[in-house]
């Protein structure tokens, strides 16, 4: 998940949407953006500062970040998102709206729907909608790609988003975001359990040096990254007769708060914490229990199970205190029902 100001590694999330350019440098010694203009001419000078701020260059498959750093010589990677050269245009998509003004709108998003037009998803996403709904009053300081969008959600999570309206709105949430002056609450279902049941997890991500579609937890490089969870329930928590004792649970619900927002931050955390967010076909990184396998297919979950439930925030306009809660839509619902049963 990604929940901050959009950059254009938020849009490296997307599905089938990074194209990788490589290119070598010869001869170091030259301040590392000014030599990435010569090997990278397509690219000005000023976008390559922000790739490499964003933490998508590699040198050698390790991350590089800093740009007036001594350029060396080796392979440099950057991972770029696919071009949409469609202007989207609105369509009559229904919304869950839970408050509107004349500044910003928020939405419950459903699962599947992608947030802004992207290679595999250029029709049904929440712009093209936001696009119908809103009609003219949508901020354009996203560009007409992400008119309104301040942050994003991702494709197959559910749950509370803000957008902007006016344009005052849109730079008032993009700087709450920016300062993470926002609160943002997440129900996640896991394979197992985190240990210890309560905790703070910090670390950097950053681009997977072993795959550029993936984020994961780097020792370098990449961008701090801060989740608070609490685990709610455990499930299967209680062996059956002759298996041994100490056996961890087979399944949670955990409530993530978000204190930064990076890609995949919450699906990637509880991932290095050894318990994965169930039906995540990225970071799952073994497969659950028969009994946790069987309730998923029951339930008919085929995504990951993340919901947004909780945006609280300051009105960047009137200053009113705004607070949004939702609960998890119906797939999440049975699969916890069926945990529950374990």
């Amino acid at each position: 998940m990604s929940d901050e100001p959009l950059l254009s590694e938020d849009l490296l999330a997307d599905e089938d949407a990074v194209t990788v350019l490589e290119a070598r440098l010869e001869a170091g010694g030259a301040r590392l953006d000014k030599a990435l203009t010569d090997i990278f001419p397509a690219l000005s000078r000023a976008r390559l500062q922000a790739l490499l701020a964003e933490g998508v260059v590699t040198r050698d498959g390790a991350p590089v970040s800093i740009a007036s750093g001594k350029a060396l010589p080796g392979v440099y990677a950057i991972a770029l998102p696919a071009v949409v050269s469609a202007v989207p245009q609105p369509e009559k998509i229904p919304l869950t709206v839970l408050y509107e003004d004349a500044h910003l709108i928020v939405v419950d998003k459903p699962a599947g729907m992608a947030v802004h037009p992207a290679p595999g998803s250029e029709t049904g996403t929440l712009v093209n909608a936001l696009l119908h709904h809103c009609a003219t009053s949508l901020s354009g300081i996203g560009g007409v790609a992400r008119p309104g969008i301040v942050h994003r959600l991702d494709k197959h999570t559910s749950g509370v988003m803000v957008a902007a309206k006016s344009d005052a709105a849109h730079a008032g949430l993009s700087a709450l975001f920016a300062a993470h002056d926002i609160e943002r609450t997440y129900i996640a279902l896991t394979r197992g359990a985190p240990h210890p049941a309560r905790g703070r997890i910090i670390s950097n991500l950053g681009r997977s040096t072993g795959d550029r579609k993936k984020m994961a937890v780097l020792r370098s490089g990449g961008r701090e990254a801060i989740t608070d969870y609490v685990v709610d329930e455990v499930f299967g928590a209680f062996p059956p007769k002759g298996s041994r004792p100490g056996q961890p649970p087979m399944a949670a619900r955990v409530s993530c708060t978000l204190h930064t927002g990076r890609t995949h931050q919450i699906r990637v955390h509880m991932a290095s914490k050894g318990a994965p967010l169930l039906g995540d076909p990225v970071y799952g990184t073994a497969s659950p229990s028969a009994p946790v396998r069987a309730a998923v297919v029951e339930a008919g979950l085929t995504r990951q199970a993340l919901h947004a439930a909780i945006l609280g925030f300051v009105h960047p306009v009137t200053g009113e205190a705004l607070r949004f809660e939702t609960s998890p839509p119906e797939d999440m619902r049975r699969l916890e029902q069926g945990l529950a049963a374990l």
